[in-house]
């Protein structure tokens, strides 16, 4: 049991933490003093991705040296199976995958809890702690932390075992509410987190799975009549289409979500970002008029006051508007509008994949000028930064890139550049 409980990332003391029981008690399970009472049996093997039977395993005599689970390596999981083969090895990224399907399978649990009654939830489960245990304000606070450690991280996925656990934590917190407004803090709170979930999909380029985020963000916010939230939830459910290069069918998205942010708070800066984003849809589409206009509309956010954004689901501020709007001239293929604006972007203090995203917008402006040397120079930047950091965005960005190094290739410096880009990894499907 200790073997399995180290081998998934956690301490004694986050164990413990995560089952609601005190460490000496996991300490006491794992020198075979005590057996865990059969309550906490389920849980237990949640956490340890077990089924109970072979939780059962886990908790018998501790192997013999020269036994295959003593004999295995300290890195990735051992899970038991049956007798016949009571012991397999997960590598790392069949682990990865594992934790993975069952953070969806989480996320699903609880989009639908968001759409129960909380008196349903009530009458089924016994309550420990008096009528109502959830305690909102912990909830918020964890969430912000949550997107500010997102915000620093330089790999985003650092991220993915800390929102598992919250959403845990909400999963809980649901079967215990019973009343309505309790209920729709959750939502809220749900749909907070399932759009970071989204965002650190999105970061590592699975995309199916970050659009199932946003959508069960968007279904939370909606439930909980949380329009702003609502809205950027729709919003990060268009960029990918935006960046599957598929314009014309984030339009409608975006329409809505524009709609929606009408009814939203007017302090706040969801309208501006939202047309932000409809800016680049008519860029792709080739729309300089439509884009113009959006992008004017998404600089009014500096006549707004006070704080316009949360630092969680809602970051606009229009400090970005200077590398969004050359993002777009690039797209509408117009070097000569670009480049001013993605040159003051770069002097400004950018997170490593939005300075990724400048880079690479800069060295496509060079392949549109057919300038080598303006190419090369950016082009080796953004490349250093997606290997340093693994971003799957920057890598995905330099891979559009790579698409338009055909006509340079004659050029051995861009060849090999578009060999170096090629053997980034691979985005997943």
């Amino acid at each position: 049991m200790a073997r399995q409980r180290k081998a998934l990332g956690y301490s004694q003391e986050r164990f413990a933490e995560a089952l609601g029981v005190d460490r000496s008690t996991v300490a006491r399970w794992e020198r075979g003093e005590t057996e865990p009472q059969p309550h906490l049996r389920p849980r237990l093997a949640r956490l340890l991705k077990v089924t109970t039977a072979e939780l059962e395993a886990l908790l018998g005599p501790r192997p013999h040296d020269g036994d295959p689970v003593s004999a295995l390596p300290e890195a990735g999981v051992i899970i038991p199976t049956d007798s016949a083969a009571p012991w397999i090895y997960l590598d790392a990224d069949q682990v990865d995958e594992m934790n993975r399907r069952e953070f969806l399978q989480m996320l699903s649990i609880t989009g639908t809890l968001v759409t129960l009654p909380p008196l349903s939830w009530g009458q089924a489960v016994e309550l420990a702690s008096g009528p109502s245990a959830v305690d909102s304000g912990v909830h918020g606070r964890v969430n912000a932390h949550l997107w500010q450690s997102f915000s620093f991280a330089r790999a985003k996925s650092t991220v993915y075992p800390m929102v598992r656990e919250q959403l845990s934590a909400l999963i809980e917190a649901f079967e215990r509410t019973q009343n309505e407004a309790g209920h729709k803090q959750l939502c809220i709170h749900s749909a907070d987190l399932f759009q970071l979930a989204g965002e650190i999909f999105f970061d590592s380029n699975r995309y199916t799975d970050a659009s199932h985020c946003y959508a069960l963000a968007a279904s939370a916010a909606r439930e909980a009549g949380a329009y702003d939230l609502w809205a950027c939830a729709l919003t990060r459910h268009a960029f990918i289409s935006l960046y599957e290069r598929r314009f014309a069918r984030a339009i409608p998205m975006l329409n809505a979500a524009s709609e929606v942010a009408k009814h939203g708070d007017r302090e706040l800066s969801t309208r501006h970002w939202v047309a932000a984003v409809q800016a680049e849809a008519f860029a792709g589409l080739g729309d300089l008029d439509s884009c113009n206009r959006a992008l004017e509309f998404a600089g009014q956010v500096h006549s707004l006051s006070g704080q316009v954004h949360n630092g969680g689901w809602l970051r606009f501020d229009g400090s970005r508007l200077a590398e969004e709007r050359g993002t777009c001239y690039i797209r509408l293929g117009r070097p000569d509008l670009a480049e001013k604006s993605l040159t003051e972007a770069l002097n400004h203090t950018l997170s490593v994949r939005r300075r990724g995203s400048v880079l690479t917008d800069l060295a496509i402006l060079g392949v549109q000028r057919r300038d080598s040397d303006h190419l090369l120079c950016y082009a080796g930047e953004a490349l250093t930064l997606a290997q340093q950091s693994g971003s799957g965005y920057v890598c995905r960005k330099l891979r559009e890139l790579q698409g338009e190094l055909e006509p340079l290739k004659a050029d051995r410096r861009i060849a090999a550049l578009s060999s170096q880009i090629a053997s980034l990894p691979a985005i997943p499907s």
